[in-house]
């Protein structure tokens, strides 16, 4: 292999196998010269064209005199700068590289032209060998970038050889240097703008565009950053990791493990669901139970948790593997939260004590619901009350009450093994814990339920009574196939049965509404306390914990947008600026990247909640049918 001089480099000779050095001092006597400002003389041999932009990692701006590796943009007219090839080099090699880069991360990459980085006042003859190679790697525009030693003065231009406007004279571009951090561009992802106004959606469009085609060249070249200068290979090249490729043992390791592991996993976690599908779970008792017990759902929702973490499909864009993160992140909060619990409990030993002032407590509970009954069978806050039906309905609680009593002592025996058992099941994370502790408040106030649901039943029953009664005084009546309401002629014995009727439904009203009101008032305490406890369980199984890591300790991980800040901006010099990431906001990351819930409990708007309240009707401690998923 041959050296190539100028002359030989501007014929074209050799440019395949020959190998490309520089030539010596003497063999040119002039350096580059730099482009010409706006404003040129008439008399100028360049004939200044477009603006493009050149962005260029900061990590080569130290880097020895070669060539610009790297990808065009024709539609932002943006040349994105990925490596400088060193010294020597075969032209075929470089080639080879390029369409290796190309079929890994399909990219198209290309020599974009020279870089001269002059360390020495020898080497200022540099630049017009540097010319020459732009025969040898054709590229439209040829990029010639410059840096002096030891002073912050760039030199950036941009030539077409093609069709040039007058005669002899090559065609140029004004050039922008735009700086960027290339591992931060590369370890970021970039996302779409917030929803804008008409007015402003066209003007972010090109902008967004240009930078997205940014990151993803940076981000499709992956493979071109994986030597370094420790390697043999044909090809001497600098980028972000010339110094050392980042790498780590215990990454590795598990990286080996992870595998073999997941595989395993996998196919337990299949069998579970295999058998969690059998038909015995889907007969009338069990498939109802399975759909309302808050633990259940939990236990599901955990299943579907871990079959996504331990999948062994690849995660096809950032996006599915920043939610494999998040989820494995959420499920090893949980678990150590609860062996945090579970710890504490067997600590000194506090199932005991628990479980023997938990039936004290009921029987407190009920002692005071049984002083409340009494109070309502007499005359409550001065209230004058139907004294038949409130003693009907006092004596009718009262015995359910004494009935839920004796429950209570029959379970007594068996209250310290089952809160063992709910303290055994925080192995499985504190929200399994928190969901068998809501379904055992629900159980221990289902009389309270019980008594919710007989007095709202008979609020109901009146205000529809009177509603239909009302309408028969004003000579309407509710069209039960055309769901309407319509005009209707009454005889008079129509009409005096229902004055007697809603004559009864008044006075009776106010008996049945205090005992509605009361008996509500302690359902919606004790939805209130289960509520906490799905909030929390919520919380742990849809906020996006890793990416809220990414975004406090490395935020350009996250990256919402770029902002510029001008480096250099002098007459006759070309616009240096330096791209800096703008992290995305926080809420904007919980928005994105929230996790998806069980959702096994109701959730009504204020308005819906106190229309139902207002008119009598359930509020069930579970999600129906007709709901709709928040």
């Amino acid at each position: 292999m041959g050296l190539v001089s100028r002359g030989a480099a501007a014929a074209g000779v050799g440019a395949a196998s020959a190998v490309v050095r520089p030539g010596p001092p003497h063999a040119v006597p002039h350096p580059i010269p730099t482009p010409p400002p706006e404003g040129a003389a008439l008399g100028s041999s360049r004939v200044p064209g477009m603006v493009l932009k050149a962005f260029f990692p900061t990590c080569c701006a130290s880097a020895d005199s070669g060539l610009l590796v790297g990808r065009w943009v024709p539609e932002q007219s943006s040349a994105v700068v990925l490596a400088v090839v060193h010294f020597p080099f075969i032209p075929l090699q470089v080639k080879e590289l390029l369409a290796q880069v190309h079929q890994a991360g399909r990219v198209g990459l290309a020599v974009l032209g020279t870089w001269c980085h002059r360390r020495q006042e020898a080497e200022e003859s540099l630049g017009h060998f540097l010319e020459g190679l732009g025969t040898i790697f054709s590229h439209e525009p040829w990029l010639q970038l410059c840096r002096e030693q030891g002073s912050k003065l760039w030199s950036c231009k941009a030539t077409r050889r093609q069709v040039p406007p007058c005669p002899g004279a090559p065609y140029e571009d004004q050039v922008m240097l735009v700086f960027y951090d290339q591992r931060k561009v590369l370890l970021s992802q970039l996302h779409p703008p917030a929803a804008l106004p008409d007015c402003l959606a066209g003007d972010a469009a090109p902008s967004a565009g240009g930078l997205a085609a940014v990151f993803d060249t940076v981000a499709r070249s992956e493979a071109l950053f994986r030597s370094d200068r420790f390697d043999d290979g044909p090809v001497r090249l600098s980028h972000w990791q010339s110094d050392g490729v980042e790498a780590s043992i215990l990454a590795e390791l598990a990286k080996r493990a992870s595998g073999p592991v997941c595989v395993l996993l996998a196919c337990l976690l299949s069998l579970v669901s295999a058998a969690s599908a059998c038909r015995l779970f889907k007969l009338w008792p069990l498939s109802f139970v399975w759909s309302k017990l808050s633990v259940c759902e939990q236990l599901r929702h955990r299943l579907e948790q871990l079959t996504l973490v331990f999948s062994t499909q690849k995660a096809e864009n950032p996006t599915q593997l920043m939610r494999k993160a998040n989820v494995l992140v959420s499920v090893l909060l949980d678990v150590a939260l609860g062996l945090a619990l579970l710890s504490w409990l067997r600590g000194k030993d506090r199932i005991g004590p628990l479980a023997e002032a938990l039936v004290p407590v009921a029987d407190h509970v009920a002692e005071e619901l049984q002083h409340l009954l009494q109070w309502l069978m007499g005359a409550p806050a001065g209230l004058k009350m139907n004294r038949a039906l409130d003693q009907v309905l006092g004596r009718f609680f009262l015995y359910h009450l004494h009935l839920w009593i004796s429950y209570i002592h029959l379970m007594s025996p068996f209250i310290e093994r089952i809160l063992w058992h709910v303290g055994l099941s925080a192995c499985l994370g504190l929200t399994v814990a928190l969901s068998i502790l809501s379904d055992i408040i629900a159980l221990l106030t289902f009389h309270i339920y019980c008594f919710y649901v007989y007095g709202a039943r008979l609020y109901c029953l009146k205000i529809c009574g009177l509603s239909s009664l009302w309408r028969l005084f004003r000579g309407k009546k509710w069209n039960v196939l055309r769901q309407r309401v319509d005009s209707c002629s009454y005889d008079l014995d129509q009409l005096f049965i229902g004055t007697l009727l809603f004559t009864i439904l008044v006075f009776l009203l106010p008996t049945t509404a205090l005992y509605y009101l009361v008996f509500t008032l302690l359902r919606l305490l004790v939805v209130a306390v289960q509520g906490l406890m799905h909030l929390l369980v919520d919380l742990i199984n849809s906020l996006p914990l890793y990416s809220l890591g990414l975004r406090l300790c490395r935020p350009y991980r996250l990256a919402a947008g770029v902002k510029f800040r001008v480096l250099e901006h002098e007459a006759g010099r070309p616009l240096r600026l330096l791209m800096q990431i703008n992290p995305l906001p926080y809420g904007r990351v919980v928005h994105t990247y929230r996790l998806p819930s069980c959702g096994c409990h109701p959730t009504h708007p204020w308005g819906s909640l106190c229309r139902k309240l207002f008119f009598g009707e359930l509020i069930y401690p579970w999600r129906q049918r007709g709901d709709k998923q928040a």
